[in-house]
């Protein structure tokens, strides 16, 4: 694991080399309750897939990364798209990347998308939010009621210095009464890039609603809806997700090898 300084916090990340010349970099974006750790071999198995440099980081107080000072915000992911990630892109030297974000790391990437339209190549999300919906707050609640009652503190535990704040500021976040008008639809028509936006059918914490409103507001956007999976596609999808994947980099990229 190798750490690098931004915005004055040190931060955890894994660089994959490219493997082919002229290919993007790819940065992929955590879940609200992931870290580098936890994207397993996925990282390791796209970047031979696509030839790419890749990128996976823990988001400040996620696995091993230092916390922001401050308590969290309704705001979070707008901070994290409009001044952690540019700063990030601007300490390793990325110009024009294309993001690949799951859940809170889609709706992050999607800001950035909005607020920056020159600078990625390409967006791909997976089961990202663009909105709060009652479905999305009863998974939340669901799984506030998992960590009050099973082994999931440890578990998770393994993958966090400060597991007890990674899942509150999370939950209680999304719950709080603040976080109910949260939406991100005003980025979507600001977006110039080509757009992937993936979801599984029995997604536990959304509707299809949220990648059709990528696809109503964002044109050219690619819709992938799988079956026999959840909230997390590349885990229970990998195959198709992976595929996918490659597909897009290739049309966002603009080359094929």
């Amino acid at each position: 694991m190798k750490h690098i300084t931004v915005n004055g916090l040190r931060l955890e990340y894994r660089d994959y080399p490219a493997t082919a010349e002229g290919r993007p970099s790819l940065l992929l974006l955590h879940e609200g309750l992931g870290c580098v750790s936890m994207w397993r071999h996925f990282p390791e198995k796209l970047a031979a897939a696509t030839g790419c440099r890749l990128i996976v980081w823990s988001r400040a107080g996620y696995g091993g990364s230092q916390p922001w000072p401050e308590a969290r915000t309704p705001r979070y992911m707008h901070r994290e798209a409009e001044e952690a990630l540019p700063a990030l892109l601007y300490a390793l030297h990325i110009e024009r990347p294309i993001l690949i974000g799951h859940s809170d790391g889609g709706s992050i990437a999607l800001i950035f998308a909005g607020a920056f339209p020159e600078v990625p190549r390409g967006v791909a999300v997976l089961a990202p939010h663009e909105f709060v919906e009652e479905e999305t707050l009863a998974g939340i609640r669901a799984a506030r009621e998992v960590w009050a009652t099973t082994d999931m503190p440890h578990k998770l535990g393994r993958y966090h210095a400060d597991v007890q704040r990674v899942f509150s500021d999370w939950n209680d976040t999304w719950l709080s009464p603040a976080f109910r008008d949260w939406n991100i639809e005003e980025y979507l028509p600001k977006i110039r890039c080509p757009v992937l936006a993936l979801q599984g059918e029995d997604d536990e914490y959304a509707t299809m609603r949220q990648i059709e409103a990528i696809a109503e507001q964002v044109p050219g956007t690619e819709l992938l809806k799988l079956a026999q999976c959840g909230h997390s596609p590349h885990k229970d999808q990998e195959a198709a997700v992976l595929a996918a994947l490659v597909a897009f980099v290739e049309r966002a990229s603009g080359s094929c090898r």
